[in-house]
């Protein structure tokens, strides 16, 4: 059975992803492509995302290792990360929490990286990875939970949009940031603390 550290660290790197706030952009982006290969596309640029978000699951340590960073400065770095994914999620501008689009059939860019494998997902894996190196089976459970949850929700977008429309994803984003800012501050507060 999965610990309660596993469920709260995939839920926040969930919540970091935002596969519900991403649906609204992958559907604008793959608007002009057949409703038959849209499910491709998604599936393979997730799979893309995942190899991405993997590399750094196991070698992102040896990137802080090189530049010296203590845990502390990665703890309040990934807090002011997330709060400021949080507050675009709360008071998103017209671009979307990534900015402006780009045209033709997605590759890598932008759906891959970085809406689904952005820096505050590559950041809150080597977070967790500095906080227990030695946990290196769980912290790859818990990417393969929040992989999988975002890759179904975003294989099901055409179905979330008509159920909840686009007031209703907007509303859900919102709560999502909300939560997204709480936890940041406290990875803030805790990195403060560490260092006092």
């Amino acid at each position: 059975m999965l610990n309660e550290q596993i469920l709260s660290s995939a839920l926040v790197l969930f919540l970091v992803m935002d596969p519900l706030g991403n649906i609204p952009v992958f559907l604008s982006l793959l608007q002009d492509v057949d409703p038959k290969r849209r499910w491709k596309i998604i599936l393979r640029e997730s799979l893309i995302a995942l190899v991405i978000l993997i590399i750094f699951l196991f070698w992102g340590q040896n990137l802080l290792n090189l530049l010296h960073l203590e845990s502390e400065s990665v703890s309040i770095a990934g807090g002011i990360i997330l709060f400021i994914i949080g507050i675009r999620m709360v008071f998103p501008s017209r671009h979307g929490i990534m900015g402006t689009h780009f045209d033709g059939e997605p590759i890598i860019v932008p759906m891959a990286i970085p809406l689904i494998a952005g820096p505050s997902a590559l950041a809150t894996l080597m977070l967790l990875v500095h906080s227990d190196p030695a946990n290196m089976v769980n912290w790859f459970t818990v990417l393969m939970i929040a992989w999988i949850v975002t890759t179904l929700i975003l294989l099901s977008a055409p179905l979330f949009f008509k159920i909840l429309r686009r007031r209703g994803l907007a509303a859900i984003e919102r709560l999502m940031g909300m939560i997204l800012i709480m936890i940041s501050v406290q990875m803030f507060i805790t990195g403060i603390k560490n260092v006092l």
